[in-house]
């Protein structure tokens, strides 16, 4: 496990697993959200993004928190682990509305409040997002480790008992 990456519903707890694994791994973690948005809430140029994504799949460790379907095929290409947490919706939603109003190192600003059309598109995400990530997952997954998580203890057990090389 040298390249990963660990993807999911918003509010499934990607950046919390993510810096899990970082922490028993000693992999460099890089944060998507962090990448693409500005302190002021604003956001790079997707080429700049692209950009910045390329030079950290050009490395050999590394793991990436975030789904950004539009740049998900390159990553899956150059990956050879695959963390999917696939929770149920409620429990999606309740992540999102309990980091309202909390410091967190993956993104440049506290979230006020859930916005409405974010509270919106992790509603939508298991109808129009994750039948994606399967598909990239069947088209890909050949050699890779794939784990799919269904709850958030699947994947502290995962972290608590696995035996890592860092």
């Amino acid at each position: 496990m040298n390249r990963v990456i660990v993807i999911g519903c918003p509010g499934a707890g990607k950046s919390t697993f993510a810096r899990g694994l970082r922490d028993r791994t000693g992999l460099p973690l890089y944060y998507l959200d962090r990448i693409w948005h500005l302190p002021d809430r604003t956001t790079i140029t997707a080429d700049a993004f692209d950009e910045k994504l390329r030079e950290i799949l050009k490395t050999d460790r590394w793991i990436i928190d975030g789904n950004y379907s539009r740049t998900m095929e390159m990553r899956m290409r150059r990956c050879d682990t695959v963390f999917l947490l696939d929770y149920p919706l409620e429990v999606c939603l309740a992540g999102a509305r309990d980091r309202v109003g909390v410091q967190r190192e993956e993104i440049p600003w506290v979230e006020e409040k859930l916005d409405e059309a974010f509270r919106q598109w992790i509603i939508d995400f298991p109808g129009t997002k994750l039948p994606q990530i399967y598909r990239l997952l069947e088209q890909y997954g050949v050699g890779k480790e794939i784990h799919i998580f269904r709850s958030r203890d699947e994947a502290k057990q995962y972290l608590e008992s696995a035996a890592f090389n860092g």
